[in-house]
């Protein structure tokens, strides 16, 4: 028997986490993981034949989400709200540098295709392995190999042009 506590609510880290990726905006991306939350629990009979819970936790979140933007139409923010650095950067410099960083691979993120941004999302942000975004995207993973690589291509061109 499936149980909100321990099979739905340990999944929401993992959704806000994608869901900030898509939307943009910390309050619109509590909005898509508490409208997943309710799609997931409201079809709870039917998630016994779901192969992985996880999967299709995150496939739902990113169409919720998807579809949010999409209503929406809106500008974005950005997501360095709430993002702290590792404890092991103890020069004030360093944090800064560091945020500075993250922002502008964030803002660099945002110019990239849905997909691409998804995918490495998925990839570099979540740990998933190349099946399971190839499952979470419905795509092939040689399509999640290639958005990746595009992906990384595009960012590391436009650091290097911004130094």
């Amino acid at each position: 028997m499936l149980s909100f506590r321990n099979d739905i609510l340990p999944l929401k880290d993992k959704l806000f986490r994608l869901a900030l990726r898509i939307t943009m905006q910390r309050e619109d991306a509590e909005d898509v993981v508490q409208e997943t939350m309710i799609k997931l629990w409201s079809r709870r009979e039917s998630l016994d034949t779901v192969g992985n819970l996880e999967a299709f936790a995150i496939t739902v979140c990113r169409n919720t989400a998807l579809d949010h933007v999409k209503r929406a139409a809106s500008g974005t923010v950005s997501l360095d709200e709430g993002m702290t650095l590792r404890e092991g950067s103890v020069n004030p410099y360093d944090k800064i540098y560091a945020q500075e960083s993250l922002r502008h691979v964030n803002s660099l993120m945002l110019q990239l295709p849905e997909k691409q941004r998804a995918c490495m999302h998925l990839r570099d942000f979540e740990g998933k392995n190349y099946r399971e975004i190839a499952d979470i995207m419905q795509m092939t993973e040689d399509q999640v190999k290639v958005n990746i690589f595009r992906a990384r291509k595009a960012i590391k061109s436009k650091m290097s042009n911004c130094q």
